[in-house]
């Protein structure tokens, strides 16, 4: 199962465990079958990722990750593999308790021998598997297991993590001190929101999931913590269009912004307005940016403003403002923003739009019909915090500032959120070759196209960023994440709106 087959839903680790309580008390699922499953699917993932491979090296903890490991030392033990079982403690099977204990005792059964591990300790296997804290970390790690992480990080062979790599937060994708970096993370019963985002992406690798079997009815009373945008949702939200369609139908979106020296931003959002299916697209921008917009775009109805008072004629007729790519924080620039608030239209605000909105005009929440878009500097300023208070958790920061703002949220990042103080969605797609100039511009502008195109601001915003990512993942794919610009990104749009990719 790759990412893009994972299931929809994502939950907190506490909603992960009250799925696990109601399996078993209330649909009769013995805890120790569930054990079994997980470490039936992790090591049969393992298999299918690294087959050949014939020395395993599982480092256990005492909890329930622990037992999975087990199992899965059992079944390469089984299959006549090398197995060493590496665990932090003298009393490691007096602590044992439970399911977990139940594992070892099935493991050692069949001939698995458990190893106390110190530093100095070398892996005999060709392949790591991390089983040792799972999802109930809450501190930072230290002592004997932060060096066995390092350890393993330093080991250069390739790791499985079991649920979720030790030291990574299921809940913000934090890393704890310290956390393992692994190839491949084999999740069970829920997929944990932290895999998503933040450092979660750099740790878990490649993601599975596994929903061990669980009837459909033990989800029924717990309702996910957020949920993750793909091309489901977007065939949904965009159907196909009629046959008698015009360009009445799809909305009118105007770009404001584009200062000295910054045409290009707004041209970009533009451009990319234009590809996402808006019927009409305008750019108001400084005056000697007109005819290079032309030549770019033609399609682009450009104007030259130098005032507040030149753009207000231009207002009357979009269904739709995007305001902020390249508009810089000078007089004009204030100018501008201030008619755009006061048209009343909906509005998509990015780049110094927000910081304007910081510094300049202090809104209570629910005044406008707004999607911000900030990326985590941007809502650090907002917040009136730092940049890493944001990203330590992103969930958290993205419904503060939908209390404080009001509108539509899509706090920008690996693992996007768009949250509009009910729903709460990610995206997982996209790649580091995004992290470059110009991407939020031409997000900016897809996102003002399907609002335009009659979709609800949470839509607009949620289908938006899965459009903008998954485009630039086309991209990755035909020519690789370095270099990548964000103009590459406009005509892969179509393909992906179209449901062609």
């Amino acid at each position: 199962m790759s990412r893009s087959d994972l299931p929809g839903a994502l939950y907190t680790a506490d909603q992960s465990r009250a799925l696990d309580r109601t399996a078993i008390e209330q649909f009769g699922i013995p805890g120790f079958r569930l054990m079994q499953r997980a470490g039936h699917a992790a090591f049969a993932e393992l298999l299918a990722r690294w087959p050949g491979r014939q020395r395993l090296t599982i480092a256990c903890g005492a909890g329930n990750n622990g037992g999975d490991g087990l199992i899965m030392a059992g079944l390469a033990w089984q299959q006549g593999m090398e197995v060493q079982v590496l665990v932090l403690e003298d009393d490691y099977v007096d602590r044992l308790h439970g399911e977990a204990l139940a594992a070892w005792q099935w493991a050692e059964a069949v001939g698995v021998r458990l190893q106390r591990w110190h530093p100095g300790v070398e892996f005999t296997g060709d392949v790591l598997v991390d089983a040792l804290l799972g999802t109930g970390v809450r501190g930072e790690v230290r002592g004997e297991v932060a060096d066995l992480i390092l350890q393993i990080n330093r080991s250069h062979r390739p790791v499985l993590a079991v649920d979720i790599p030790s030291g990574l937060c299921s809940d913000t994708g934090a890393v704890l001190g310290v956390a393992v970096k692994a190839d491949l993370t084999v999740t069970f019963i829920a997929l944990k929101q932290g895999l998503l985002t933040h450092e979660g992406v750099d740790h878990c690798g490649a993601l599975r999931f596994d929903g061990l079997l669980l009837p459909d009815e033990v989800y029924e009373d717990i309702s996910p913590s957020a949920f993750r945008t793909d091309r489901d949702d977007l065939a949904k939200l965009l159907p196909p269009r009629r046959r008698s369609s015009h360009k009445g139908l799809f909305g009118h979106v105007l770009v404001i912004g584009g200062d000295h020296g910054m045409g290009g931003a707004a041209l970009m959002a533009a451009e990319a307005a234009a590809r996402s299916g808006a019927g009409l697209v305008s750019l108001a921008t400084r005056p000697e940016h007109v005819t290079a917009a032309l030549t770019r775009a033609p399609e682009v109805m450009a104007a030259g403003v130098n005032s507040g008072q030149d753009l207000q004629p231009l207002l009357e007729r979009p269904d739709v403002l995007v305001v902020g790519p390249g508009l810089g924080q000078s007089a004009w620039a204030d100018q501008l923003l201030q008619k755009a608030l006061a048209s009343g239209k909906p509005l998509v605000l990015d780049a110094d739009a927000l910081n304007l909105l910081q510094h300049r005009h202090h809104l209570s929440a629910g005044q406008h019909d707004w999607i911000l878009t900030p990326h985590p500097g941007e809502a650090a300023r907002l917040l009136g915090r730092d940049t890493a208070q944001v990203q330590r958790n992103r969930f958290d920061a993205v419904r503060e500032l939908q209390q404080q703002l009001g509108g539509t949220v899509v706090l920008k990042g690996a693992g996007s959120l768009s949250f509009d103080g009910d729903g709460l969605h990610l995206c997982s797609a996209g790649n580091p070759g995004m992290a470059c100039g110009g991407m939020g511009d031409v997000l900016s502008g897809i996102i003002g196209a399907l609002r335009a195109q009659r979709l609800s601001a949470i839509d607009a915003a949620r289908a938006g960023v899965y459009v903008h990512a998954r485009a630039a993942d086309l991209c990755a794919q035909e020519q690789g994440e370095r270099g990548l610009l964000a103009t590459d990104l406009i005509t892969r749009v179509r393909r992906v709106l179209s449901g062609l990719d």
